[in-house]
C-alpha cells in the first residue's frame, strides 16, 4: 500500500483535497500532512505537494461556489415555501456578510475545518463577486497548502532524523511524553474547574 502512495499518490492527493474543498467529507488536510511527511522522506518534492494541494483547494472551492452556492443553493431554496421563507430571512444576512467580510471569511475559512468548504457555498449564496472570491480563495488555498505542507515536511524530517539518530525507542518516548502531557492538561483542567 505504501508503494502505491509513494509512486502514484500525487493525483490521489489532488482528488482528495479537491473533493473535500467541494464539500465531500474526506480527510484533505490529513492527506496533505501525510504527503508532506512523505516528501520529507524523499518520496516527493514538497514544492509539488504544495502546488497540487493549493490547486486542488482552489478548484474544489470554485466548484462549491458555483454548483452549490451560486446555482444549486438558490434553486433549492425555491423548491418549497418553507425553504423560501428561510432563504428570505438568511440570504440577505449572508449577502451583507459577504459584502463586508467576504474576503476575510473566504481566506481564513480555509484554515478552519467546517468553513473549509462552507465558506465557498456561503460566498456563492451571498452573491460575492466571483473575481473577488477567486482572489481570496486562491490566496487562502496557497497559504493553507504552504503552511500545512511545510509544517508536515519539517516535522516529518525532524521525526525521521530523531528516529534514525536515536532509534524507535526515542520516538516511543516522545510519543509517551506527548500523551502524558495531554493527560496532565486534561486532569489539571478538571481539577481547576472543580475548584471554581
Amino acid at each position: 500500500m505504501t508503494q502505491f502512495f509513494t509512486h502514484h499518490g500525487l493525483p490521489l492527493l489532488f482528488v482528495v483535497v479537491m473533493l473535500e474543498s467541494f464539500g465531500i467529507p474526506l480527510p484533505g488536510e490529513t492527506a496533505l500532512i501525510a504527503f508532506g511527511v512523505l516528501a520529507a522522506e524523499g518520496n516527493y518534492s514538497i514544492a509539488w505537494v504544495i502546488v497540487l494541494a493549493a490547486a486542488a483547494a482552489i478548484v474544489g472551492d470554485n466548484l462549491g461556489y458555483w454548483l452549490i452556492g451560486r446555482l444549486g443553493g438558490r434553486a433549492l431554496f425555491e423548491r418549497s415555501s418553507w425553504l423560501r421563507r428561510y432563504a428570505d430571512r438568511v440570504l440577505p444576512r449572508a449577502e451583507r456578510i459577504m459584502r463586508r467580510h467576504g474576503g476575510k471569511t473566504v481566506f481564513f475559512g480555509r484554515f478552519i475545518a467546517i468553513l473549509r468548504f462552507t465558506a465557498a457555498w456561503v460566498a456563492g449564496l451571498g452573491r460575492m463577486p466571483w473575481w473577488r472570491f477567486l482572489f481570496w480563495n486562491a490566496a487562502g488555498g496557497i497559504a493553507w497548502a504552504a503552511a500545512v505542507g511545510l509544517v508536515a515536511f519539517y516535522s516529518g524530517k525532524a521525526a525521521a532524523d530523531a528516529i534514525q539518530r536515536y532509534g524507535v525507542f526515542a520516538a516511543a518516548a516522545v510519543a509517551a511524553l506527548i500523551v502524558i502531557g495531554w493527560l496532565g492538561l486534561r486532569i489539571g483542567k478538571r481539577w481547576f474547574e472543580a475548584r471554581l
